[in-house]
């Protein structure tokens, strides 16, 4: 198992408790998830300015044709999970250009 710890930046702070948000962003990455993304868990934090993920992906053997590393398929996931959901894209910033 590949463990990938990620945040998403807030478009603003929140003065709020942000702590329900975490369970919204959790259900988007499932929602927006793929086989090929080898998601297995994730879990969050909700700060002021940020939500941070810990995402938990299944390893693959790096001499696999078409391996992908955990960390590029948790960034092409958030993109997917960004471009595809209007909650995630009022609240968030999109994430980093995918590298």
């Amino acid at each position: 198992m590949d463990i990938v710890y990620t945040s998403l930046n807030r478009r603003g702070r929140v003065s709020a408790d942000p702590t329900s948000e975490v369970s919204e962003v959790l259900g988007a990455l499932w929602a927006h998830t793929t086989v090929e993304d080898g998601l297995e868990h994730a879990s969050g934090r909700a700060e002021r300015d940020r939500v941070d993920l810990l995402v938990y992906l299944l390893a693959l053997d790096p001499a696999v044709p078409g391996f992908r590393s955990a960390t590029y398929r948790t960034n092409l996931l958030l993109h997917r999970c960004h471009a595809a959901s209007p909650l995630m894209q009022r609240r968030y910033l999109p994430p980093d250009v995918l590298v």
